[in-house]
């Protein structure tokens, strides 16, 4: 049988030699598939005692496998579990046992993903994004491999431990990762792990290339073979499954005899295509000869035409040294051109001229400079004393404004002492006049005093309340104000960050839009305004089509400095190019039907030219750092013209660091040529001064458009929440206000009542100063006020005559300090207008000395054109005369003897044409000799290949068919082998329920029926399994499995609550029976998952169970709790 598996590779590599179809993905995978069918097969049918229990000379040094077996699984965000790790499985027996929701069945999809599996196998979901636990982005599955023994994968590389680690994203991709056991990345190739898998004897089938589409490393496996794994689904299937034909395929699928029928199916189909082309190239062959024959009786009748061709050979002599002739006249006319260039003088004398005129407005220019530079300090230093002056005139003019107050205030004091005392005068002529009064007089008057000082302290009281009142006035106006102006401040900034957002919005809207259109970068009219163009252009409107917009048509040979171009081209960008003034009227037009007058992009006129302009002698040149025009690429020369004479881009260097920058710039000489450079930030930097970019990245030469629009999202995200920040301030501080101006009105009301209060009081208290004033009689107290007032109005009188001399001395000295201030102005004056003067003359100098330099450099590129030309010439000469020798020497092969032409060129090569076609008309009615002769050899060698190709393939087709019935007959043998095996498997494993049954296999109708008789029920007619409990139905379920595992091979096989439907004692015995058969296959590994107690389980150390834990709604991680039971040594 395994000669039958190696004769099946040969076959079918050699059937993909004959069809490229998919021969070579059914070779490499039936090699690998059927090895194992093949040497289970190969085996004895077995006798009944041989599964009676393990043969005590069986055993090995080794209990466990090496390699295959399942070490761990770890879980991270799987389905509904947030970690499973590390779950530790033992190398013989392992029961995994838990509650609905405790992670068994996560455990065995996790197994079936991790190796690879698609997420339809595990029957949990339609996509690996399903796997993914709510409210991760990631789920993440390590499953550790055995790699020990003779028999590892590559221990050297891997170690004792192959590690397959998964990660599956929440968008259904994964990821897979293989390590060592240190944990050393080894490899991430699906190949790899398809190896390793083939090389552990695990069934994976791999899905056909054609189906599935690998994402970077993302393995699809199907773990679909119920042998290796049988899941819930599949076992309810199989349980609740009435056709006999689906036991049948199950059988198939599980022994993969199906897939060994499918690929005998494509190899028929490919040997009778095969037929079908060489049925077809016979046909052919037949034509072929045909055409062989014609070729052979041409062959044979050629004749030979000789003197023709030795006319030929003559004239085509007397070409050559014709040709040779007319060179050397040409050569001679050279070399008097260049002897009348090179005695023409008149460029070198212009440009001595235009040197000595040029150095002449240099001298006056810089005496110019240095009379406005002399003037320019005199002004400084005047301008000095101008300040100080005027800082002076300043503090005396303010000395001299107090002394005048004083000065004043001492008048208005002594007028108001000569007003009391001419009061009191008045009083003392009054009351001497008036009767005396009475005693009760006198006690009125008392009264009244007292009455007036009580209200003059509720005056008091009252002013000091309306003080406070304005104090707290003034205090809240104040936090009112703040208030405000917080208010329009976070109002300002709102309004900022709003117009920043809508223009980054704007901004994201055109990259996403430029993602299927980059023109979208340069504004969302642009490619409407091209598709105008060219429709203009295709109807003849333009005499040359414009170029735009310039951005578009240059690309960067270093994307990084994307930045620092724009910054140096900025609205050139978006700019066109016109070659004349009538294409720009008609392209303005065009401009007017997108954009309104005022917005529209920049229009260059200049005439169109198929060559860069020479800027040789004014290119920056640094040996470390490129210029513009270095960077740019893909342009075509009308851009790159246009850029240097809009922008100067020969002249504009990029400098990556900022202090490299102002090193090379600004400390010392600039570079030659050099104006400004310019940072990879965008930062602009001049020998003199430095400007700082606004730009942060590239808006259109960016190549990473997906990190811009994430950029700006990421902008939008940040300018939303401080939008929202800003909103619920500006919210806060409106009703702060608010509340402030309720309580500045209260405030306000309070102080109007008050000062309704003072008036009051005031008017009471006017009215007793009066009562008391009439009733004053005593005259000698007025007496002694009036003496005291008049000696106060001398000593007020002689205040004002010091106040008035003092502000006299003030007065001289703010008029003598405004004299010097207007002499120094009208000096500084005087100098201002000689400066603006000397100005306007250094600015015309200057435009003459430019117009003088540019006049200098064009004569100065006449005159190196001139010597360029001179060069050309003299270059062109030197090749002439090669070409010249290369004519005297091709002659010379052609006829040694130089023959002397008295013909011309053009005579000469009518007669050559004439001849020539002479001998093609011949050669066309009889064929050229040599290819005549080559088209026979062709011929005849093309008919001798394919008459042998049609009589290999003859020979293939007929040995193919004999391989393939033989093929046939060894497939039936080992299906046949395969079911017999089966019948004594699972009659042996019934025997241990004391049940008796059958299996029979019809393998022409593709059927398989199985019945089973319970026991006290042999003697029944009725043997169907659809009248077993659901408990004996498991039991046939688990016995049919036994069957399978006994006939096929796999390091490890798992079963899915095998045993829900049992009741305890077919549940035992099928325990039994399982751990019976591992105790014969010690070196597989059996995992079996159930929702039941393992309390009955011996214990043995080949026997590991694990307990998961209930679940929790609370828990945010879910647990595991696992524990050994193990021997008693």
């Amino acid at each position: 049988m395994f000669a039958g598996c190696t004769h099946r590779q040969s076959l079918n590599v050699t059937c993909f030699e004959m069809s490229k179809r998919k021969g070579k993905d059914i070779s490499d995978v039936t090699s690998v598939k059927y090895r194992r069918v093949a040497a289970v097969g190969a085996k004895d049918v077995p006798d009944d005692t041989n599964h009676q229990g393990p043969s005590p000379g069986s055993s090995t040094d080794s209990t466990t496998g090496d390699t295959g077996l399942i070490e761990s699984i770890t879980l991270k965000n799987f389905m509904c579990h947030h970690l499973l790790s590390p779950f530790q499985l033992g190398p013989n027996v392992n029961f995994i046992v838990g509650n609905n929701g405790s992670g068994k069945s996560a455990i065995l999809t996790a197994l079936i993903v991790g190796l690879g599996g698609k997420a339809t196998v595990t029957n949990r979901g339609v996509s690996l994004r399903d796997f993914v636990k709510d409210g991760e982005n990631t789920a993440d599955i390590t499953v550790k491999l055995r790699n020990r023994g003779p028999d590892a994968y590559k221990r050297d590389v891997y170690g004792d431990c192959i590690s397959i680690e998964h990660r599956i994203s929440s968008d259904g991709c994964r990821t897979c990762r293989l390590k060592s056991k240190s944990g050393q990345f080894i490899s991430n190739k699906k190949e790899e792990l398809t190896t390793i898998l083939d090389h552990f004897n695990i069934q994976v089938p791999i899905v056909e290339v054609e189906e599935v589409t690998f994402f970077s490393a993302a393995f699809l496996l199907l773990l679909d073979n119920p042998v290796s794994i049988l899941n819930q689904e599949m076992s309810k299937q199989f349980l609740h499954s009435k056709s006999e034909s689906d036991k049948y395929k199950f059988f198939m699928k599980a022994t993969l005899l199906e897939q060994m029928k499918r690929d005998y199916i494509h190899i028929k189909h490919t040997k009778t295509v095969t037929r079908q082309q060489v049925e077809r190239q016979e046909e052919c062959l037949m034509d072929l000869k045909q055409e062989f024959l014609q070729r052979k009786e041409r062959y044979e009748n050629l004749s030979s035409f000789s003197e023709m061709k030795e006319v030929l050979e003559n004239l085509k002599k007397a070409m050559a040294w014709c040709l040779v002739r007319d060179k050397e006249q040409l050569l001679q006319q050279l070399k008097e051109d260049i002897e009348k260039e090179e005695n023409d003088c008149k460029h070198q004398d212009n440009l001595q001229l235009c040197q000595t005129k040029l150095i002449q407005v240099e001298k006056k220019l810089q005496f110019i400079k240095s009379r406005v530079d002399s003037l320019r300090e005199e002004k400084e230093s005047i301008t000095e004393d101008n300040l100080k002056l005027k800082e002076q005139m300043k503090v005396i003019s303010k000395a001299h404004k107090e002394q005048e107050l004083v000065y004043f205030r001492a008048v208005n004091k002594l007028k108001q002492s000569e007003q009391e005392q001419n009061l009191l005068r008045e009083k003392i002529n009054k009351a001497k006049t008036s009767v005396s009064l009475n005693s009760d007089g006198e006690t009125e008057y008392t009264k009244g005093q007292k009455t007036l000082s009580n209200v003059k302290e509720q005056l008091a009281e009252l002013e000091n309340k309306c003080l406070q009142l304005n104090q707290e006035i003034k205090n809240k106006h104040q936090t009112l104000f703040k208030g405000k102006e917080e208010q329009e401040k976070l109002r300002l900034e709102e309004r900022n960050i709003q117009v920043s957002y809508e223009s980054k919005l704007k901004k994201k809207n055109q990259l996403l839009a430029s993602r299927s259109n980059k023109l979208q970068r340069f504004g969302d009219h642009v490619p409407d305004l091209l598709c105008s163009i060219t429709e203009a252009n295709a109807s003849g409107r333009f005499l040359k089509k414009p170029i735009g917009p310039i951005g578009a048509c240059i690309g960067l040979k270093d994307p990084t400095l994307a930045v620092a171009v724009e910054c140096c081209l900025r609205s050139f960008m978006k700019a066109f190019c016109c070659d004349n003034y009538k294409d720009e009227a008609v392209l303005q037009e065009l401009m007017s039907r997108y954009y309104p007058k005022g917005h529209r992009p920049q229009i260059i006129v200049s005439p169109f030219s198929e060559k860069v302009y020479n800027i040789h002698g004014r290119k920056a040149c640094h040996p470390e750092y490129p210029s513009v025009l270095d960077i740019i690429t893909g342009a075509s020369p009308v851009v790159i013209n246009c850029l240097i004479d809009m922008r100067g881009i020969e002249s504009v260097l990029i400098i990556r660091e900022k202090d490299e920058a102002r090193r090379v710039m600004q400390q010392g000489r600039p570079p030659k040529n050099c104006r400004e450079a310019f940072t990879a930030e965008g930062d602009q930097v001049f020998p003199n001064r430095y400007y700082t970019s606004d730009f942060s990245m590239a808006k259109y030469l960016g190549g990473d458009l997906e990190t811009e629009i994430s950029m700006l999202a990421s902008d939008l995200e940040n300018h939303q929440a401080q939008l929202s920040r800003f909103h619920l301030h500006v919210t806060s501080v409106t009703e702060d206000i608010m509340s402030m101006e309720n309580s500045l009105n209260s405030t306000i009301m309070t102080l109007k009542k008050t000062l309704v209060s003072v008036n009051q009081v005031r008017a009471t208290i006017t009215e007793l100063e009066t009562a008391g004033e009439e009733q004053i009689d005593d005259i000698s107290s007025l007496e002694e006020v009036a003496q005291e007032n008049q000696q106060k109005i001398k000593e007020e009188t002689q205040t004002v005559h010091k106040a008035k001399k003092k502000l006299d001395k003030h007065q001289k000295m703010a008029e003598d300090t405004e004299c010097k201030y207007s002499s120094v102005r009208e000096r500084i004056d005087q100098l201002s207008e000689e400066m603006e003067l000397l100005k306007d003359e250094q600015l015309k100098l200057e435009a003459e000395f430019a117009r003088r330099e540019r006049n200098l450099c064009i004569l100065e590129n006449k005159l190196k054109s001139h010597e360029d030309n001179i060069l050309a010439m003299k270059g062109d000469l030197a090749q002439r005369e090669e070409e010249l020798q290369e004519h005297v020497a091709k002659a010379s092969k052609i006829s040694p003897e130089r023959q002397q032409v008295t013909g011309s060129t053009k005579s000469i090569d009518t007669e050559i044409t004439g001849l020539t076609r002479k001998i093609e008309a011949y050669e066309s009615s009889h064929g050229e000799q040599q290819q005549v002769v080559r088209e026979y050899a062709e011929a005849l060698t093309l008919y001798r290949e394919k008459t042998n190709q049609v009589r290999d393939l003859r020979r293939f087709i007929d040995q193919l068919d004999h391989i393939m019935s033989d093929r046939q007959s060894r497939y039936k043998i080992m299906r046949r082998s395969l079911s017999v095996r089966c019948k004594l498997y699972f009659n042996n494993f019934l025997i241990k329920m004391n049940c008796c049954g059958s299996m029979i296999f019809d393998h022409n109708n593709e059927t398989l029926s199985i019945s089973v008789k319970p026991p006290g029920r042999e003697d029944d007619g009725v043997s169907d399994m659809r009248s077993l409990s659901g408990g004996e139905r498991s039991f046939s379920t688990v016995c049919f499995m036994l069957s399978l595992w006994e006939i096929t091979e796999s390091p490890f096989r798992c079963l899915d609550e095998f045993d829900v439907y049992m009741d305890m004692h077919n549940r035992r015995i099928s325990l039994d029976l399982l751990l019976e058969l591992s105790e014969r296959q010690h070196l597989r590994q059996f995992i079996f998952l159930t929702p039941l107690t393992t309390s009955s389980l011996p214990r043995t150390r080949l026997i590991k169970i694990h307990q998961l834990q209930d679940p929790e709604g609370n828990r945010s991680e879910t647990g595991r709790k696992m524990f050994e039971m193990s021997s008693s040594d």
